[in-house]
């Protein structure tokens, strides 16, 4: 008993430490493995973190109606995971400006208003800025994805939806000041639609009308789309799928595009030649991926970042640090003042795999525990045997010797110049017998105890195996053996059922305390 009272016990504490790592060490560890690349820029630089597809999920995510239990608990433990990686690995670095890569929501563009309007209370509420120990005015830019306007197909017959987006979210084209560099934001599910569309003529006027101006400043071009680039073209060592090539779907009679992975080549090398970008950052593909355009200006670098949710096909969710510094006056090339670094967050698939793999080891080792301990199993047995006869062997001789100094007589011999000597004296031991003896020498009577104790006999009873229809001395029945097996079974099974129910009463409490600690706003 005391045995499987100690296995509860150590599984417990293994439970606790697995949670209080898998919901908050894991985050704290994902926070310090990256820092903001700042190795070149003065001081003054700027910090902008970046996110790409949170994409929350909805009724449209799984087909399953709003009222569903599993999609509600799906929704909860993917929100709850948004919520801390913002919260507790992106934030605590204090970013001086925090931007989305656009898809806030999974099924934006066909959500009812009242079904919208919830996703848009959670996505403030994983997302909130209150929750920070810094200035909480940090501006806050986003732009639109496909999950959340549609492509241009569905522009000209929902126009709602783009009026309802910009509500919330602001313009799908503009521009912001970071340090000295400019952050060009375009809504690029319009560029490549129809010619007569409204929506598109806007996005390419504000796009003209910026590459017309004589600004100086390095600029950053910001797409939710990637731009085009040849098919299985290698996108780098932070890539963790397989490549995705360019997938375009249009409409019929001409309506425009209802689904495209990359813009059209066009489009891209459009944007390019009059933005003349520094750098661009795009989102949409849910991993991450590193290519180099070739312009007549120079290589231009575009990072394509992975999503930040673990459940939207992506193992290795990540995020950006980006630096942004003035341009030095002494430098020529404006590609050095902008900096990234692209971080990862914890694995949360893995982290729920170890916790099904801990549960089930648990389950077996309760079941399969010996009722005495390691000591009852033959292989332990043996080795403290071993131990021990490794033990009698190295202190043998030092007690042999020291039983030979304690056993031994001496007696006084004199030589020829009259000094005493001490000289061992052989003493004829008696033999061992099985009966205490007393010896006389002399006159005077030493005792000593030659004899061991007495042997016990063994016992005379006689074991006889008790077959199916043994009768007791007093004529009733024993039990059987099936009966013991069975019995032994369910002592077992109780065994079991009551570790699993004191792991789970001091663990799931824990548990549930670290959901909600997260969950609840400060």
């Amino acid at each position: 008993m005391q045995s499987a009272t100690r296995l509860t016990l150590l599984l417990c504490a293994a439970w606790a430490a697995a949670l209080l790592y898998g919901e908050m060490g894991a985050y704290w560890a994902a926070h310090l493995s990256c820092s903001w690349p700042s190795a070149h820029l003065p001081d003054n630089h700027v910090k902008v973190a970046i996110v790409a597809d949170p994409q929350l999920m909805d009724s449209t995510s799984l087909g399953l109606p709003q009222s569903s239990l599993v999609l509600q608990a799906v929704e909860f433990f993917t929100d709850l995971n948004m919520r801390r990686s913002f919260q507790s690995v992106i934030l605590p670095y204090k970013p001086d400006v925090v931007l989305f890569l656009g898809d806030h929501f999974d099924g934006g563009p066909y959500l009812p208003n009242k079904e919208w309007q919830e996703s848009l209370f959670r996505f403030k509420h994983i997302f909130s800025m209150n929750e920070q120990r810094m200035n909480p005015h940090v501006p806050v830019y986003y732009l639109s994805g496909n999950h959340d306007i549609g492509y241009s197909a569905f522009h000209s017959i929902h126009p709602e939806v783009i009026r309802r987006y910009e509500k919330e979210f602001g313009p799908r084209n503009f521009h912001f000041l970071a340090g000295k560099v400019d952050f060009v934001v375009v809504d690029a599910q319009t560029l490549d639609g129809v010619k007569e569309s409204k929506e598109r003529s806007s996005s390419w006027e504000f796009i003209k009308t910026l590459s017309s101006g004589k600004e100086s400043n390095p600029k950053v071009l910001l797409t939710h789309i990637p731009l085009y680039r040849p098919d299985n073209t290698a996108c780098g060592p932070h890539r963790s799928s397989p490549i995705i090539n360019q997938r375009v779907s249009n409409a019929a009679m001409g309506q425009g595009i209802t689904y495209q992975n990359y813009l059209s080549k066009e489009t891209s090398d459009l944007l390019l030649s009059l933005l003349k970008p520094v750098l661009v950052l795009s989102g949409h593909d849910h991993d991450q991926c590193t290519v180099v355009h070739s312009t007549p200006f120079g290589p231009v670098t575009e990072h394509t970042l992975g999503t930040i949710s673990w459940q939207q096909g992506n193992l290795y969710p990540s995020f950006m640090l980006l630096s942004a510094g003035a341009k030095s006056t002494n430098s020529t090339d404006s590609s050095h003042e902008v900096l990234t670094n692209l971080c990862f967050l914890p694995k949360q698939t893995h982290i729920y795999i170890w916790y099904i793999c801990q549960f089930v080891f648990t389950i077996l080792l309760l079941i399969f525990w010996p009722a005495n301990g390691l000591s009852s199993l033959p292989f332990a047995n043996t080795f403290v045997s071993f131990m021990r006869s490794v033990g009698a062997e190295l202190f043998s001789s030092r007690t042999k010797e020291k039983d030979d100094e304690e056993d031994a007589e001496y007696e006084m011999v004199w030589d020829a110049e009259g000094s005493m000597h001490l000289v061992k004296k052989a003493v004829a031991r008696a033999p061992a017998s099985n009966s205490d003896s007393r010896t006389t020498a002399r006159g005077s009577v030493v005792a000593r105890p030659t004899a061991r104790k007495h042997q016990q006999e063994p016992d005379s009873s006689v074991h006889v195996e008790m077959g199916p229809e043994v009768v007791s001395d007093d004529g009733g029945r024993l039990p059987r053996p099936s009966k013991l097996k069975v019995r032994k079974v369910l002592q077992r099974l109780f065994r079991v059922i009551q570790s699993v129910v004191i792991i789970a009463a001091l663990n799931v409490s824990l548990y549930m305390m670290l959901l909600f600690k997260d969950w609840i706003d400060r």
